[in-house]
């Protein structure tokens, strides 16, 4: 059925799930597609944008067989269900291998390889990993360094695993590679090191020695989410939450049929490249081009992108805005773009001006929706084949239900909200996680509902008539003026409408009287010219809420981003935090003072200074605001 409308869904939904007949684990999704396709393109990989006709090739038939060879290495090293296995690693082919196979075999846990080594340290003990696949030693690369560095703060980790660069570089890097390895093996004799494509070809790839029966409850993975405030908390997902998931999506995308050609270029760690541009293709029988280990951030793959398009034939590509407002630097002009019918925009709210630029532009249809980690990834989206709505995240999946509700002063259930209320987004379904490995994280996660369970999702927003969702703010990210909440969306659409402006980004930065007033940050578009006065003049002019006009505006080379490409407003917290303090310092007229401004662990923003004979009076300053301070001898 083609979805247009939340009229549709709530049709398919006529049918129970349980006569969907849907895998009872990732693994048998993927067999099933196999089976029915055998010798259908899955993968292709590239390494090198600048060559990327160059590439690598599995069938459906090849693929399975290394994601089966894969959870055979994997059990031989004693993962079984329960047990996880993590990985730090960039785009690779052996990254699917390594997901679907740790899968296959027991539990694995995405990082994020841009983490600093200590967290990464933190997370493998937090999560309980016996198993690390990471990087072998790569001239460019940090991570078997950083990895290597922990090593013996690791007592738990059994194994590690190198996936090697050398069947995708010529004979005379691959022979330099082998060198170093052996080097690094001689350096860290103490470690159990295996090469997983060694332990692969030990291993039938007809079969799971395991002869595992899975179940849709038994845990599938663990991913890292948030971490604006110290360590990630990790989220426990299982084998039926990503099947239905990778499901309801194709669900809503459909008709489309088998063979689509889709670009994967979002980091494997993440949950909208392992699942949009990896499961949900490969459950339908469609061909995935994954480009390059680092993906939309690796050389030349962005200045190349439409000529990709235009070779393989690309039909749908994720991204996120940040991608989307880097694709339009580059000229299209000449370019067949016939093939590509859609792209979708998530994890961070596309601007309402880049929309429509990139539409006209292209003539691409952009489907925004929303989704979180706790929820498998997609829960909503605007459909390809009805309305779509600026600035909508869409309407639910088919089988999950979605809402906005009205909670009370203790955080319970109150009412609904009605349509266009503004109230807290809730979700339910059967692609809920089970919750977070430290149980104390758990505290408000969910929420009852006439005896049901439901997700807080911490995001605020409204539904309207049609049933479509509308993102308001997320409820930590507010801006809070003098007990006046202020939504930072309405600061950086307004900024982001102005001609010169390619992102924006506002947060609330610490205010002795306030508690908090609004600034802005803005990147300006390439060969733009702009100054900070001109924006305070469109900000007042464009800006209907008083007290939401930045009090100031910054003009950075480059906004911060996430290694997923989303603006990393916690650095940008750390930067105003930062400012304060100094500023602080300089009406005292104190000198030889100190000050650096962290992420802590387990307290989240934290200003360390060293302030010697003047901390006592500085407290005195300090103590005005809201921000935590460590006092350093």
């Amino acid at each position: 059925m083609m979805v247009r409308s939340l009229n549709d869904i709530e049709r398919i939904e006529q049918v129970p799930l349980a006569e969907r007949s849907l895998a009872s684990s990732t693994y048998e999704a993927l067999t099933r597609t196999a089976r029915l396709s055998p010798n259908a393109p899955a993968l292709s990989f590239f390494a090198d944008a600048s060559c990327f006709r160059n590439t690598h090739h599995w069938s459906y038939a090849e693929l399975v067989e290394d994601i089966t060879r894969a959870a055979n290495a994997f059990h031989d090293l004693g993962i079984t269900p329960g047990e996880v296995l993590a990985f730090i690693l960039p785009n690779l082919p052996e990254t699917h291998f390594t997901i679907w196979g740790g899968e296959a075999a027991g539990v694995v846990m995405a990082i994020n390889p841009l983490q600093e080594a200590k967290q990464i340290a933190a997370l493998l003990r937090a999560a309980k990993a016996s198993v690390v696949v990471t990087l072998a030693p790569t001239p460019g690369s940090d991570l078997w360094p950083k990895l290597a560095s922990q090593l013996d703060q690791l007592p738990e980790i059994k194994h590690v695993v190198w996936v090697g660069m050398g069947p995708y570089v010529d004979v005379a890097q691959r022979e330099s590679l082998e060198s170093l390895a052996e080097k690094e093996r001689e350096l860290h004799r103490g470690a159990t090191i295996h090469e997983l494509r060694t332990l692969m070809d030990a291993q039938p790839g007809t079969q799971l020695k395991s002869a595992r029966l899975f179940r849709p409850e038994d845990r599938s993975s663990y991913f890292c989410t948030g971490g604006t405030t110290g360590l990630p908390k990790i989220a426990m997902r299982t084998h039926g939450a990503e099947v239905f998931n990778a499901w309801a999506m194709d669900t809503h995308m459909q008709p489309h049929g088998s063979g689509q050609v889709i670009f994967c270029g979002l980091p494997l760690f993440h949950v909208n490249a392992q699942l949009v541009t990896g499961l949900m293709p490969w459950s339908q029988g469609d061909h995935v081009i994954l480009g390059t280990p680092q993906g939309y951030r690796g050389e030349g793959v962005i200045p190349r992108f439409w000529e990709m398009v235009e070779h393989f034939g690309i039909n749908f590509f994720s991204g996120v805005p940040t991608v989307y407002s880097a694709l339009l630097q580059n000229e299209l002009e000449g370019r067949d773009l016939s093939s590509l019918r859609y792209a979708m925009c998530g994890a961070a709210p596309m601007p309402v001006e880049l929309f429509r630029e990139f539409e006209g532009r292209t003539g691409v249809k952009i489907l925004e929706g929303y989704g979180l980690t706790e929820g498998a990834c997609v829960s909503s989206v605007n459909p390809p084949h009805g309305e779509r709505y600026i600035g909508s995240i869409g309407i639910r999946i088919a089988y999950q239900d979605m809402r906005a509700v009205m909670l009370d002063d203790a955080g319970e259930y109150l009412r609904d909200a009605k349509n266009d209320e503004i109230g807290l987004i809730t979700i339910t379904g059967p692609n809920l996680f089970e919750g977070y490995v430290e149980e104390s994280h758990n505290r408000g996660v969910w929420i009852e509902i006439n005896g049901q369970r439901w997700l807080n999702t911490g995001d605020l927003g409204r539904q309207d008539e049609n049933g479509y969702f509308w993102l308001t703010g997320r409820k930590k990210e507010l801006i809070i003026r003098g007990g006046h909440n202020i939504d930072p969306k309405q600061i950086e659409e307004a900024l982001q409408a102005h001609p010169a402006v390619a992102l924006a980004a506002a947060i609330g930065s610490p205010d002795a009287y306030s508690g908090e007033v609004p600034v802005a940050y803005v990147q300006l578009r390439p060969g733009h010219v702009c100054n900070v006065e001109e924006l305070e003049q469109f900000a007042q002019h464009h800006i209907s809420e008083r007290a939401a006009i930045p009090k100031r505006i910054e003009i950075l080379d480059a906004l911060p981003l996430t290694a997923v490409g989303k603006i990393f407003k916690p650095a940008l917290q750390q930067r105003e935090v930062a400012r304060v303090i100094r500023q602080e310092v300089e009406r005292m007229c104190l000198k030889d003072i100190a000050v650096e401004v962290i992420q802590h662990e387990q307290r989240g923003l934290v200003a360390c200074i060293r302030a010697g004979r003047n901390q006592e009076s500085l407290a005195l300053l300090l103590g005005r605001y809201s921000f935590q301070v460590e006092w350093l001898k």
